[in-house]
Parts: C-alpha cells; sequence; structure tokens
C-alpha cells in the first residue's frame, strides 16, 4: 500500500465522525431523488403498459342519449380509427350495515362482443355472465372496482343495493374489476375509494333500467395515427349536439388521466428540487471540511512536497479522500432510496389500481445519482484542493499568518459592556467572516428543509379548513340528475333533522375568450350563501351579487380575462346556447378552474325558472343518519354525500401520505442539521485546539474554555434560524409555483408551529453535537501546549 494511501486511510479513521455526518447527507439527497424519482418511472412505466394493453380510448365524450345507428356515421369521421359506444349513469349504493352515503358509476358492459377499447379486466372472482331477468333470478351481477372493494371488504358473492332510475335493485358481487378508464376513482377529484366506485353490469340490463335500448350516453373512441386531434373533437362535437354531446374531451381532461398525470409532474418537481438542496448542501460541507482539513495539516503538505510528491499526486490523495466519503453516502443512498421508493410504489398502489404495479430502479437512473453525488462532491472541493496543493513547500512550511486584531463591530457601535467571554467570540467570529457566513448558511438551509417537509401537513390542514369549513358549511348534499323545480326544497325541509337548505345549479360549459376555451362547470350558488359559499385562497368570503360571474384566477389567466371582459359560455346540455357573460370579478382558489354565478341570475341568463340541481342540508347534530336513511325515499334526489364521511375517507389516504412525507423530509433534514452543526464545531475545536489548551494552561477552566468554542455554535445557531425561516419560506413559495396546476394550488401556508418544530430539530441537533465536541474539550492534551509551533 502505497504511503498516501495509509495516510488517507488515517485521515478517515481520525475523521469518522464527520465523514460519517456527510456521508448521511449525501445519502439523503441520493436517497430522495432514487425514491422519488423512481416510484415516478415506476408509475409512468405501470400506467403506458396498461393503457396499450387495455387500449385507453384518446377521446370521450358523455351525452344525453343517441341511437345507436349514429355509431356508423361517426366511424365515418375524419381520423377516428375506432370507437365504443355504452350506458351508464349514477346511483346511490347501499351496502348491508353500513350507513355511510356512497356513490356508485354503473357502467354497462356489451356480454355478447369482446371490448376493443377501455378493457375491463378481471382482478378477482368470475368474469360477467348474462343475466336472464325471465330465469328466477333476484340480483343482478355486476363488477366492482378493486379499490372501493378492498376498501369496503366486498367480495365475490356479497350483495349490495342500488337505487337505478328511482328504483331499489340488488346487486351481487361476481368479481373485481379494473379499467384503464378508472385507474383513478374518486368524487371530484377526492382520493375516497370507501365513498365512491365503479359498477359494471350487463349492458343490456342497465339500459333497459334507464331506458336506453336501443341509445347510448358515453362514447369512447380512439384516434388514427397522425389523426389532428382537436379537428376531429370538433367533428365528433358537432355531430353529437343535437343528442346533447357537446362535452367531447381528450386524455388531458379525462378525470383518472388527470389526476394521475398530475401525480406523475408533482412528484418530479418534488424528487428533483428537494434532492438538489440535499447534494448542495453536501457540496458545501464537503468544501468546508476539505478546506479546514487541509488547513490543519499545511506542515504535511510541506513535507510531502519536500520529499517529492507532486502536486498532482497530493491533489488526488484529497480527492481520494472526498470521493471515499461521498461512496459510501452513494452506497447508503441507494439502499434507503430503493427502500423508501419501494414503500412510495405502496402508498400509489393505494389511490391508483393497475393490475401489475411494482417498483423498478432504473440502471439509467442509478447512474445518473452517481453521476451527479461524484460532480456535485468534485466540484464542492476542487478549490480548496488546489488552492492547497500550489502551495510552495517553504511557505506551507510556515505556520497560517496570525489574524489581525482589531476592535469588533459592536465595540466600535459603542457597546462596551460585554463579558470577556463574548468579547472573545464575537471576535473570533469576525475575524474569520467567511467561516462564519458558511457556517451560518449551511444551518439556515437545514430550517429551511425541516420547514419545506413540514409545508405540505401545513397546506392539507389549510385546504381541509377552507374547503370543509370556510366554504362548504353544510353537513349533506344532495343532487339530481336534471334540472328540478326548486320547489323540491320543501321536501328536503321536511326530512328529519334538516335545520337549513340552500338551492345551487351547476350548469356544464365551454367557457371561450378569441381563441382560448376551457371547458369547466358555471356554479349557481344562493346571493348570500350561508352553507356554501366561494371562498379565496386568504379565507375571505367572494360575495356573488349581479348578474356577471366570477371566475378564478388561473381560469382567468389562462383565458386571458380581465375583471370587465365578456366570456362566451357554450352549454354543452341541452339545446345549443351561447351566454355572453361579463367577469364581475376573480378569485385565488385552491382547487380546480372554477366560475361561479348567483343562482337566480344563471337561470335568468338560461331562460329558465327557478330551477336547481342541488341542495346544501344544514342538519342537527346526531341526525344525520336519519336524514341520509330517509333521503333515499326521493324520487328526485339521484344522490347524496356527508362531508363529514367524505372528510373521514379522504384523510384515510391522503392525510396519512401527508404525514409520511412530512416524517421521512423532517428526518432527512435532521441529518442536515447534525451534519452542518457537528462538522463546524469539529472543525473549529481542530483550528483552535492548541489556542483552547493555552487557555487551560493558564487557568481557565474546562467550562470556560467550553463557553468559548460552544458559544460560537450557539451564536451562529441563533443567527441562522432567521436567515433559515426566509429562506424556508422562500423555498415554499419556490416549489409551490411549481406545482401549481389546473386542479390544484397548494396555500403557502407556513404555521407557527412549523417554524418552532424547525427550531427546535435545529436546537436538538446543536446540543448533541455540543455535548460531543465539549467531552473532547475536556480531553485536550495540555502537554502540547508547551511545546513551540514554528
Amino acid at each position: 500500500m502505497k504511503a498516501l494511501d495509509r495516510k488517507l486511510l488515517r485521515d478517515l479513521r481520525l475523521m469518522w465522525s464527520q465523514a460519517l455526518t456527510i456521508a448521511l447527507v449525501v445519502a439523503a439527497g441520493i436517497a430522495g431523488f432514487i425514491a422519488s424519482l423512481s416510484a415516478v418511472d415506476s408509475l409512468a412505466a405501470a400506467r403506458d403498459d396498461y393503457y396499450a394493453a387495455g387500449r385507453f380510448a384518446d377521446v370521450f365524450a358523455n351525452l344525453k342519449r343517441a341511437p345507436d345507428s349514429l355509431q356508423v356515421t361517426l366511424r365515418e369521421q375524419p381520423g377516428v380509427a375506432d370507437l365504443e359506444a355504452g350506458v351508464e349513469t349514477m346511483a346511490r349504493i347501499t351496502l348491508p350495515g353500513v350507513p355511510d352515503p356512497i356513490i356508485g358509476q354503473l357502467v354497462g358492459l356489451d356480454l355478447e362482443r369482446p371490448q376493443r377499447l377501455n378493457v375491463v379486466s378481471v382482478a378477482a372472482g368470475a368474469a360477467l355472465q348474462p343475466f336472464d331477468a325471465d330465469g328466477g333470478a333476484r340480483s343482478i351481477p355486476v363488477l366492482v372496482s378493486r379499490g372501493f372493494a378492498q376498501a369496503r371488504g366486498l367480495k365475490p358473492g356479497a350483495t349490495l343495493q342500488a337505487q337505478i332510475n328511482g328504483r331499489l335493485r340488488t346487486l351481487r358481487v361476481s368479481g373485481l374489476a379494473l379499467s384503464p378508464e378508472f385507474v383513478f376513482a374518486g368524487l371530484w377529484g377526492m382520493p375516497d375509494q370507501r365513498g365512491y366506485g365503479i359498477f359494471w353490469v350487463d349492458r343490456r340490463v342497465l339500459a333497459a333500467a334507464i331506458d336506453m335500448d336501443g341509445a347510448f350516453n358515453r362514447l369512447a373512441v380512439r384516434l388514427a395515427p397522425g389523426a389532428d386531434t382537436t379537428a376531429t373533437m370538433a367533428a365528433l362535437a358537432r355531430r353529437l349536439a343535437p343528442y346533447g354531446g357537446r362535452d367531447v374531451h381528450g386524455r388531458a381532461d379525462q378525470a383518472s388521466h388527470q389526476m394521475l398525470d398530475n401525480e406523475i409532474k408533482a412528484q418530479h418537481v418534488i424528487g428533483t428540487v428537494v434532492p438538489a438542496i440535499f447534494l448542495g448542501v453536501a457540496a458545501f460541507l464537503l468544501h468546508v471540511v476539505i478546506s479546514r482539513l487541509v488547513g490543519t495539516q499545511r506542515e504535511q503538505i510541506a513535507a510531502l512536497k519536500a520529499l517529492g510528491y507532486t502536486d498532482r499526486a497530493i491533489g488526488m490523495h484529497y480527492l481520494k479522500l472526498v470521493l471515499a466519503i461521498v461512496i459510501v453516502g452513494l452506497g447508503l443512498g441507494l439502499l434507503l432510496g430503493r427502500w423508501m421508493g419501494t414503500m412510495l410504489t405502496g402508498l400509489y398502489a393505494e389511490l391508483f389500481q393497475f393490475p401489475r404495479f411494482e417498483h423498478r430502479l432504473a440502471p439509467w437512473l442509478a447512474a445518473t445519482s452517481a453521476a451527479v453525488a461524484l460532480l456535485t462532491a468534485v466540484l464542492g472541493t476542487l478549490s480548496a484542493v488546489l488552492a492547497t496543493v500550489r502551495l510552495p513547500p517553504a511557505e506551507a512550511m510556515r505556520p497560517p499568518a496570525p489574524d489581525r486584531y482589531r476592535r469588533t463591530l459592536l465595540e466600535r457601535l459603542g457597546v462596551q459592556h460585554m463579558a470577556p467571554a463574548l468579547r472573545m467570540v464575537i471576535r473570533n467570529m469576525e475575524r474569520r467572516p467567511l467561516r462564519t457566513a458558511s457556517s451560518i448558511t449551511g444551518i439556515a438551509a437545514a430550517v429551511a428543509i425541516t420547514i419545506m417537509g413540514n409545508f405540505f401537513r401545513d397546506a392539507i390542514d389549510v385546504i381541509v379548513h377552507t374547503q370543509f369549513e370556510l366554504g362548504l358549511r353544510g353537513d349533506v348534499t344532495v343532487w339530481a340528475v336534471e334540472p328540478v323545480d326548486d320547489a323540491a326544497r320543501l321536501e328536503l325541509m321536511r326530512l328529519p333533522g334538516v335545520r337549513q337548505v340552500e338551492s345551487t345549479r351547476f350548469v356544464p360549459v365551454t367557457l371561450v375568450h378569441g381563441h382560448r376555451h376551457e371547458r369547466g362547470l358555471i356554479r349557481g350558488y344562493a346571493a348570500r350563501p350561508a352553507l356554501y359559499r366561494v371562498v379565496d385562497l386568504d379565507g375571505a368570503v367572494i360575495p356573488l351579487a349581479g348578474d356577471g360571474v366570477v371566475l378564478s384566477d388561473r381560469l382567468a389567466d389562462k383565458l386571458g380575462l380581465r375583471v370587465g371582459d365578456t366570456v362566451q359560455a357554450e352549454l354543452l346540455t341541452g339545446e345549443p346556447r351561447t351566454l355572453a357573460l361579463r367577469v364581475d370579478a376573480t378569485v385565488r382558489e385552491m382547487m380546480g378552474l372554477n366560475a361561479y354565478m348567483e343562482r337566480g341570475a344563471l337561470n335568468r341568463a338560461l331562460g329558465d325558472s327557478d330551477v336547481s340541481t342541488g341542495w346544501v342540508l344544514g342538519v342537527e347534530p346526531g341526525r344525520e343518519a336519519a336524514l341520509l336513511e330517509a333521503s333515499k325515499a326521493l324520487p328526485r334526489a339521484a344522490g347524496a354525500f356527508s362531508k363529514a364521511t367524505m372528510l373521514r375517507n379522504m384523510q384515510e389516504i391522503s392525510a396519512r401520505n401527508v404525514r409520511i412525507t412530512s416524517t421521512v423530509l423532517t428526518l432527512f433534514a435532521a441529518m442536515i442539521s447534525i451534519g452542518v452543526v457537528y462538522n463546524n464545531a469539529r472543525i473549529a475545536l481542530a483550528e483552535r485546539g492548541w489556542e483552547l489548551a493555552s487557555l487551560r494552561v493558564l487557568g481557565f477552566t474546562r467550562a470556560e474554555v467550553s463557553a468559548l468554542l460552544l458559544g460560537e455554535l450557539a451564536l451562529a445557531i441563533a443567527l441562522a434560524l432567521p436567515l433559515g425561516m426566509a429562506l424556508g419560506w422562500a423555498l415554499v413559495h419556490g416549489v409551490n409555483e411549481l406545482l401549481r396546476s389546473d386542479q390544484f394550488l397548494f396555500p403557502a401556508t407556513i404555521r407557527p408551529r412549523t417554524y418552532a418544530w424547525a427550531a427546535l430539530c435545529v436546537a436538538v441537533a446543536g446540543v448533541g453535537s455540543a455535548l460531543v465536541v465539549r467531552r473532547r474539550i475536556d480531553r485536550l492534551d495540555l502537554v502540547a501546549v508547551l511545546k513551540t509551533r514554528e
């Protein structure tokens, strides 16, 4: 073994604790990079494979009713390679012994022909068999979406009831199924697999139940290679318009694909931005450690040069030291990242249903991680190594020039009454401004990462508070399939426990301004709503007054609209009509691209009487179950949901996932805190060991000597906390902008508890590091100070 290699091993043995903390920081960055991107890669691969195997359609259409004979005409449209028409409806589902309201989407399957698009595959149980109503069978066989069945504990053979077109029918679970059309199945974008399920049934049976014999109300289309998607959708919309089918949209607007695509995009951001910060801190630590280590080994470097070692050999020696630390961190990061990626994939498997979904770590991702880690290490230490190896031997033999002693800034400002120990601490920090600034910056980065890790928990809390406490203040929502006379609210008022009813009307439209257009809903609320209100990002209630429309700010930006402009609203249901509506105001919202009007003004614009499509109910405490049971007897009520039940179901997955993410990021931030604080303390001890031992010889106690060194650490932490909080605020806002999408805008709200938690984490890391360093101070070799340094 070469002499320099033996020196390398000796240095690593002496600084093992510092090397380990740096390796852990590197491991945190690599693990975050590997975990996030490997999970996203696995998710994207599962999506692409399933879309191809299940022949996922390119274009979708919902309509009111069209004859089956229209399919011949639709197939002849330019760009159409294949299409499949079917029937579907929404139904209220009742499980034995389960009082919670459940919404089911019933989809008809043509059992006489094999599926060509959006193929439904059986994951457990038996495939559907034709239902013979005359054969004495009382229950209708159905396939149930696997996610809902698992959440509710349903197995083949279980029975449930569905209210279809006002008639109560018994359904029998034949098997659990999957479809590329429903990889994500949730009501209004909420991950609520307990309250929303997909049920596939014999098309003949469903068509007879909803009066759709010889007709269809849903359409899936596969485009020909090279087809113009926009032109094809426009042609289909023209053909379907007479049948209430102007709601033609592509994959980008398909609910399941939209949620899946947004998750992939968001995780890409988190998987690149946050690990980049970790690796940046690791590079900073390596630079500080190596530059100070080299500074303490000036005499050794001079001796090596005097013995004939070249600058290149000495430089490679220190680079090997860096690479050894980084390789350990890389190995730990790969192992930890693979484990975390598997865990994250498991969490995704609860949200997104695939026939086959396994975590995979692509070789290119591992290679990229290694390359990034090594490049970060080299760039972080190259300047320090080059600066030292270029020193002439004679200069390196001499000790560093003594510091220039002068009054501190506080003394020059007139602050004279300071304890001697504090004066010495401040003077030492001022005389080494770069080292002090680097220490403060590193600790501040740890504070910022901790804040970032807990931001998502704060954001979810704010979303729930704003959407479900300030916005939706009612307890139960009931809706109808078609607009009905608002006198129906009187029936609801007579239900048990109802203390207040508020009517709403939702109208699907395409909003158009110039060449820009966007699908959505105009939501008609009460003029002075008490149960269902429009609330902005800051929690302020936005009034709906006048005949104009209020748009969410993101929707207005996408359409290029300002207050006072006119937007065209093309109706997607009923007779073809276009409304010209003035933009009265815009509102900053968290979820969706929304448009709001006062319900009366919306009805007047449509030329309708006092009609509604939904009602929000305020319910007396403890009476909700009785109300939901009684609402099943209302013929015009297509469905109902409980706010409390939806929140509980949503939090089973969403809140848990957010807690896991926050915990992982907090642990990583703790690694950074320990790495930065401990390394700064250890290096300061190595640099000032001679001085501290001299003070001990002069009569200073161990506590007084420790106070000089640890006082610097405490002061650096105190200065880093406000800086770190400011950096955390900036980091949260920056990442929040990158995560911004049409569906979600996380509120960039950081609660005081998050700042306090970040400060506590860093303080604990500082105390732990101080205890270790204090022990080393107590063991200083006082005999060494009697020896001359020259």
